[in-house]
């Protein structure tokens, strides 16, 4: 497949990616969520949690809910010194390798102010300091102020959302791109792209699309909005790892790499019957699959989806993903594009009939 048979909206992928969505914080991504998705629902609702649900077909039988969480890794203001220096907090799973000299955007009130992870010259560093990772709680935020007050001025305040300042560009010629948190902004793009591509398609299930809140933090969303829509059936769209860099070993994560196609765990987490449709539904396309084994509930919404009420039958399908939890995450768009498609001949196979309660 080549970048221009993609049937995906990549004008709107970098918008969303863009936006900021740091967990607790994903207001920006979900108002361009539910804008765009406005045309292609029958409904749209935002709950407590702030996850935003776009509903099609809503009479219809069975109930499936597809969840692709829009938060991403970040920063908070934990502490402001005289001199006007910042200390953070860590919104999800960090690498403390990966921050010194970066550059990030706190978000305010008053509007966004760019600031520097502090380091030492390499110059002034001690030998044995050059061999260690700089401590996330003693890494800090230069923004060139030279006092508390004036930090304080601009408009930041103790617990402010901060990102990092890096943004979505093409890799490449083999359709990659990189950008922040495609962990997991490019789950929630693939939900407003199945929504879209069923508009005009004839399918009995009623299809709940919910961009989620708060998964880096605990699968929070997830777990409330399983909860509020009493889902049969999900299917879950997160990042996976890939594999095909020198850095990884495939004989410990399985194989799975850049425009292999999608990813489909096999599991406790997900529905034998379910996942067998599935594998089915890609032959007949004749699309590759990628099968990663996930022996345990994974770390993904799936694992509070699938144990929701009184349980619902739950697929993860991943998107081959490198440098996870970087500021520089790539990812390939015709997995992306393929993933959406898969997932729109499944749901048109899933009637009102069908079971997935193991025999």
């Amino acid at each position: 497949m080549t970048e221009n048979k993609l049937t995906i909206n990549e004008q709107f992928l970098e918008e969303f990616v863009n936006a900021p969505s740091p967990s607790g914080s994903e207001e920006p991504a979900q108002r361009l969520f539910r804008a765009y998705i406005k045309e292609y629902v029958d409904e749209i609702r935002t709950d407590i949690l702030g996850n935003a649900i776009g509903i099609v077909n809503p009479t219809g039988s069975p109930k499936i809910m597809l969840a692709g969480h829009v938060d991403e890794v970040g920063l908070q203001v934990r502490y402001i010194t005289e001199k006007g220096y910042i200390y953070v907090h860590q919104i999800g799973g960090l690498d403390a390798h990966l921050l010194p000299a970066c550059r990030v955007k706190i978000l305010t009130n008053k509007g966004d102010i760019i600031g520097i992870m502090g380091k030492k010259a390499i110059h002034l560093q001690e030998p044995e300091e050059r061999k260690k990772v700089i401590k996330l709680k003693d890494q800090y935020i230069d923004i060139g102020a030279r006092s508390r007050e004036e930090v304080e001025d601009l408009g930041i305040r103790i617990g402010d959302p901060i990102i990092f300042d890096f943004y979505y560009e093409k890799l490449g010629n083999k359709g990659d791109v990189v950008s922040r948190c495609f962990d997991d902004k490019i789950g929630a793009f693939i939900v407003a792209e199945i929504l879209r591509h069923l508009k005009g398609e004839q399918f009995d299930a009623a299809v709940y699309g919910v961009s989620t809140t708060q998964e880096e933090v605990g699968l929070r969303g997830a777990k409330v909005s399983a909860y509020g829509v009493d889902p049969d059936i999900s299917f879950v769209y997160d990042v996976d790892f890939a594999t095909d860099t020198p850095s990884i070993s495939e004989k410990d994560q399985g194989i799975s790499k850049l425009s292999g196609g999608p990813i489909i765990a096999r599991g406790p987490n997900m529905a034998p019957k379910l996942y067998d449709l599935v594998i089915k539904i890609a032959q007949e396309m004749e699309m590759p699959v990628q099968i990663i084994a996930e022996p345990r509930g994974t770390g993904t919404d799936a694992n509070f989806i699938n144990l929701s009420r009184s349980g619902v039958a739950t697929s993860l399908i991943g998107i081959p993903n490198r440098y996870m939890h970087s500021m520089s995450e790539v990812v390939n768009l015709n997995d992306v594009d393929a993933i959406v498609k898969l997932s729109v001949a499944v749901i048109k196979k899933i009637t009102k009939d069908t079971s997935f309660i193991p025999n």
